[in-house]
């Protein structure tokens, strides 16, 4: 057996655990400060799609998805690591890098540019979050060589996102 497909010892995959869930808690924390004063302003008055959930379903949604989000990262990280070398699951590791970019991006722009840029805000939030959906997707795909957990994580993260560019989209066509 060669030293290239062990695993990283404990207190290494421990220090990268928590570096993925401190970076995913960053992107939550950007998003949270974007949304938080908008959606008891703006957010509340205009119209919606019905089947948008209450206010208060989105942290608790969000919390259990950046925390697979991160789990996710982790996994892949450690299935790809390789002693004296590169990390072998770094093409995934890229996708899953710019789907973070893109998450961290569509909150902002979606509540906090729309004060300033008004209705064009929402484009361009679709235009990410179309993105984000893509992104997603083909992090699952490349993920399933590495780590057939970390698809199954990202299974739920698609669907929510799916469905909040139904939201998305719905204020747009209603406003």
């Amino acid at each position: 057996m060669t030293t290239d497909n062990v695993r990283p010892d404990l207190s290494r995959q421990l220090l990268t655990g928590i570096g993925f869930l401190l970076v995913v808690a960053a992107i939550a924390l950007l998003g949270s400060l974007a949304s938080t004063s908008n959606v008891d302003g703006w957010y509340a008055t205009v119209e919606k799609v019905p089947w948008t959930p209450p206010n208060w379903l989105f942290a608790p949604a969000w919390g259990i998805l950046y925390f697979f989000i991160a789990i996710t990262g982790w996994l892949i990280w450690r299935a790809g690591w390789r002693q004296h070398t590169k990390n072998a699951a770094r093409k995934t590791l890229t996708i899953y890098t710019i789907q973070l970019v893109l998450n961290g991006l569509w909150t902002p722009v979606f509540f906090a540019f729309y004060p300033v840029i008004g209705f064009p805000a929402w484009w361009i939030a679709m235009a990410v979050i179309t993105a984000l959906i893509v992104t997603v997707i083909a992090l699952v795909v490349s993920a399933w060589k590495w780590s057939r957990m970390s698809t199954l994580l990202m299974l739920p993260y698609v669907l929510w996102l799916i469905f909040a560019s139904t939201l998305n989209a719905g204020v747009i066509a209603l406003n």
